[in-house]
């Protein structure tokens, strides 16, 4: 049995530790702030609710695992999760409106049909085909194994497969997933929903590979899910499921240094002097604030997957409504931007910082548990942007014009709207620890190794990496992934290879 010291209180770091201490260890996790979660959280007022995180859960089998592996109650016992329908509901620059059902291909083709026209469904339909098979080359690898130590392999080949082209008498393969839709969708509003995709996760389609494609894949082929009560009643389920495994938490223990011995973590520094001592250290904390905890010794072997830096960030305003929730209304509608260019062009360069109303995601979720009573509503909008967000008054001006936008999608908005609070990037980054607010995005192949993450194993023996920023990326099916894996290297040794 292990003393097994956890840095920081995220998702990934909290599923590992209630895999490990399952496993017999004994598990300590030190959070600096004074709750679990990372960024998953509530912000409350007024009788009103609001997730400030994630708002909706895909691919909930991986938090279903962890409930299976680490106690008897399963994860349907802890929480109230419901699938959303529809999954979304778009609403595209030139006016027209598609709303998708959830985890059905056939539905989806047959919307796209009805709402833009006969064949968009089908084009739609045969890229899911293709991303399908994307999906079943790259999932072991980037989701399910250690990443391999010859993880070139990955970087070099775009997994995307190669798409006849009837004119030139060949195949091309597609090294972007704007050129995937360009070759392939052909339709402005078909290509919009799948940037919308890379968009969400801060990714520019015009740079990210091909095989981007497995992200609306994934929505399309596992379904999206809501937790009633809010995503933060997932978090806190993984919490009280620590604590049955008698994990133990202490919140509010910056942590200063991993100390090292004989070439190896043998515990943390705490910010008040305290020394804890453990056999194994599991980071979740963000890498340049790793990089700091971890005097004198590089983290990162020569020839390792490099850190990713500089991922945008998010914008998030909070609206507390008055009138209830109309009967009907779509839990999430993409508001896709109007001038697709501009907010790429604004976000990614190459005029950073132009004016350039955004792509908005408006979550609805009618739960009656986020509202004072049936009287009034919340709505929570979310859109993509630099990270660390500027000046005080560019804020503002980037949340008005999230308002602006969202009242293409809630009818009278400004008129019911009691009061809006703003989260910035400032506040991800008090949250997570992230410089700027950055949020990761999940592992891709291809692009010359730029979208993988580090491995969870570090060049300091005894010291692993959980969590967004660590392979295999982010997003909250990843995070618990994640776990997954460190657990499985920790508890097996080195020769883990994957679950099965």
């Amino acid at each position: 049995m292990a003393r097994i010291a956890v840095i920081g209180a995220g998702m990934g770091a909290l599923a590992a530790a209630a895999r490990l201490a399952v496993a017999g260890h004994r598990v300590a996790v030190y959070e600096r702030t004074e709750t679990y979660g990372g960024a998953v959280r509530r912000f409350e007022r007024d009788g009103f609710a609001f997730d400030t995180g994630p708002g909706l859960l895909p691919l909930p089998a991986v938090y279903r695992d962890l409930f299976v592996k680490t106690g008897k109650e399963p994860l349907e016992e802890c929480v109230d999760l419901v699938q959303v329908d529809p999954s979304a509901r778009h609403l595209f620059a030139d006016g027209s409106v598609a709303a998708l059902p959830n985890a059905s291909r056939a539905g989806v083709v047959s919307a796209l049909d009805e709402a833009l026209g006969a064949g968009a469904g089908r084009r739609w339909g045969d890229f899911l085909v293709r991303a399908r098979e994307t999906w079943d080359r790259t999932r072991r690898p980037l989701l399910e194994e250690p990443l391999w130590p010859d993880w070139q392999v990955l970087a070099e080949r775009e997994p995307y497969p190669a798409v006849p082209h009837k004119r030139l008498l060949r195949t091309r393969r597609a090294g972007t997933l704007a050129e995937v839709g360009a070759w392939e969708l052909r339709d402005p509003r078909l290509i919009a929903l799948l940037e919308s995709h890379a968009l969400a996760y801060g990714l520019d389609p015009r740079a990210v590979p091909a095989n981007a494609a497995v992200l609306p894949y994934m929505e399309h082929a596992f379904g999206t899910w809501y937790v009633r009560g809010g995503l933060r009643e997932l978090a806190r389920a993984v919490y009280e499921r620590c604590l049955a495994r008698r994990v133990e938490f202490h919140f509010g223990a910056e942590v200063a240094a991993v100390l090292e011995k004989d070439g190896r973590a043998a515990g943390l520094e705490l910010a008040d002097g305290t020394a804890v001592e453990a056999d194994l250290v599991v980071s979740g904390v963000a890498p340049g604030v790793l990089d700091r905890l971890v005097r004198g010794t590089a983290v990162r072997a020569e020839g390792e997957v490099p850190v990713r830096r500089g991922a945008p960030s998010r914008l998030t305003v909070l609206l507390a409504l008055r009138g209830g929730r109309p009967e009907g209304t779509a839990h999430r509608t993409v508001v896709h931007a109007e001038d697709r260019r501009a907010e790429l062009d604004a976000l990614f360069g190459p005029a950073p910082g132009v004016a350039a109303r955004p792509t908005v995601t408006v979550l609805r979720p009618g739960d009656p548990a986020l509202v004072p009573d049936t009287a009034h509503e919340t709505a929570v909008l979310v859109a993509t942007v630099p990270a660390g967000g500027g000046s005080a008054g560019e804020t503002a001006r980037r949340a008005d014009d999230l308002i602006t936008v969202a009242e293409r999608a809630v009818p009278e908005l400004r008129e019911r709207l009691l009061w809006h609070e703003v989260l910035a990037p400032a506040e991800v980054a008090e949250a997570t620890g992230a410089e700027g607010g950055a949020v990761p995005a999940p592992a891709l192949a291809a692009a010359d190794g730029r979208m993988l993450h580090a491995s969870n194993s570090t060049a300091l023996s005894g010291l692993f990496t959980v969590g967004g920023w660590s392979h295999p990326g982010g997003g909250l099916p990843h995070a618990g992934m994640s776990g997954a894996l460190v657990a499985g290297l920790i508890v097996e040794g080195p020769d883990f290879q994957g679950s099965q």
